[in-house]
């Protein structure tokens, strides 16, 4: 007979669980967001800046790429003699296009990689964008960018003693995914000081001392333009970069999904793949490069598609096929996404029927990013005790918000910590749900929230106004007394 019986512990019991999983910890949707959730459901007003999350703070879809992906999910549509009167020609020549590549239709798995015809226009814009060919081969369209930095994170970590370097402050998802894969988290910290840009010194102690703990470091993460923090690097900060990562043989992981959304005009985007062909050999040869792109960011918000992609560059042959292999654990990433990420990485151009709809519509959306960036960093910088690094590029603000002391005594009676208790008493006071600094990381003693600068730019005086009298109130509450 079986053993065991029903008197102990089952292996879903918590005790039982993985402890890997139990050490995972993912701030954008925890306690705070769990907290505006409870309230939502009372009947108070919420604003959800915790999340990059575009449509769901009312932005409007783009309309072109609904089109075709709409004419996909429907073929029937397409012999439809009135087709014509609702959709435009060149949105029912795409749609064919895509149905074409997948004789199935969306409701068929695809190859694992993604479809072979989209994975050649993702090569295609890589190559425009940058000046050097691409590979389809050595690109794989994943479910988001998320799922793609976890295949990869899954292949380069071995065991507990192997380390990837992460930026602090982090997006959440490495520290997350590192985790249950049984790694090691090494921090290094931006300067805030110097626009959260990299301090070298710092890294290479880090790394040392990293190593010096029996740790083998083998991989290196950038978030460019940065999560959090807004910032673009520059083409100089991305060279040392990459002779870093070449002198302590290191890959890098380079999570580029908010390429589009930048808002000033001195350090545009430019990708870590250029930076390292303009360099030339022997690196361009050697440093190990996994680039990451999603149509959920940009101007195209498109979150709940979940289309992504990565590319490797000098991966050696067997490791790519390991990494096929990986990949086909899931069949096929979704199909509806792979065809956003054609469009995002094809859109129309001039001359196409649909162009000047969809510049405009983009266009749009970008400048009201540039116009709310400002407002909100501005807004920021206007009230006590806060300072704020202006947003360059992405879609946050990360504002240092300098507590007083009685404040983070009333923290710790509070059994909380000091930038929860704070960003909990800003969403009871306003309905307004950030991110505490500490879910990302920050130097300690030093206090930061996070909130998305994408509320519909009308609300936006509106909410900076009601952010302005809580922080007033609060810091008289608690003597007002500032550490600047």
């Amino acid at each position: 007979m079986f053993g065991g019986g029903g008197g102990g512990r089952k292996p879903l019991d918590y005790e039982e669980l993985n402890e890997n999983v139990k050490k995972v910890q993912y701030a954008v949707r925890g306690e705070l967001y769990l907290r505006a959730s409870e309230l939502q459901k009372e009947g108070k007003k919420i604003i959800f800046t915790n999340v990059g999350n575009p449509h769901a703070l009312g932005q409007k879809p783009l309309t072109f790429p609904r089109q075709v992906v709409a004419l996909c999910q429907a073929p029937f549509l397409l012999d439809d003699p009135n087709v014509g009167l609702i959709f435009p020609a060149d949105a029912i020549a795409r749609a064919k296009h895509y149905l074409a590549m997948a004789p199935g239709g969306l409701g068929a798995y695809s190859d694992s990689r993604g479809i072979p015809g989209i994975r050649k226009e993702v090569a295609e814009f890589i190559e425009r964008r940058d000046g050097y060919p691409s590979d389809p081969e050595l690109i794989y369209l994943t479910d988001g960018a998320s799922k793609g930095v976890m295949q990869m994170l899954n292949t380069i970590i071995r065991n507990e003693r192997d380390g990837i370097l992460v930026p602090v402050p982090q997006y959440p998802l490495y520290s997350a995914a590192i985790s249950p894969f049984g790694g090691s988290l090494v921090p290094y910290y931006l300067e805030e000081e110097a626009n959260w840009g990299l301090d070298f010194v710092n890294l290479r102690q880090t790394v040392a001392s990293a190593r010096s703990k029996g740790i083998t470091v083998r991989a290196m993460v950038i978030i460019n333009p940065g999560n959090p923090t807004g910032q673009c690097l520059s083409e100089g900060n991305i060279k040392e970069l990459l002779k870093f990562c070449f002198h302590e043989n290191l890959v890098l992981l380079a999570d580029e999904v908010y390429q589009q959304n930048i808002y000033q005009d001195e350090r545009p985007f430019i990708s870590a793949r250029k930076v390292l062909f303009d360099m030339g050999p022997p690196m361009s040869r050697e440093v190990q490069l996994v680039s990451f792109h999603t149509v959920s960011k940009g101007y195209w918000g498109e979150c709940g598609q979940r289309g992504g992609y990565f590319e490797m560059t000098n991966l050696p042959p067997k490791t790519v096929d390991e990494i096929y292999k990986v990949a086909s654990i899931a069949l096929s990433p979704n199909v509806p996404g792979q065809i956003f990420m054609g469009l995002m990485v094809n859109p129309p151009k001039p001359g196409d029927i649909s162009y000047l709809k969809f510049s405009a519509e983009s266009k749009s959306i970008l400048e009201s990013l540039r116009r709310r960036a400002r407002l909100m960093t501005d807004g920021f910088n206007s009230c006590r005790n806060v300072v704020c690094n202006f947003t360059e590029g992405a879609m946050y603000s990360f504002p240092q918000i300098r507590l007083p002391p009685k404040a983070i005594d009333a923290a710790k009676r509070a059994g909380k910590a000091a930038d929860v208790f704070y960003c909990l008493k800003l969403l009871e006071a306003t309905g307004i749900s950030t991110v505490p600094g500490s879910g990302f990381g920050q130097k300690e003693g030093v206090f930061h929230l996070r909130t998305t600068i994408l509320p519909a730019e009308e609300d936006m005086p509106a909410i900076m106004t009601s952010f302005k009298k809580f922080n007033d109130t609060f810091m008289d509450q608690y003597d007002g007394y500032s550490r600047m």
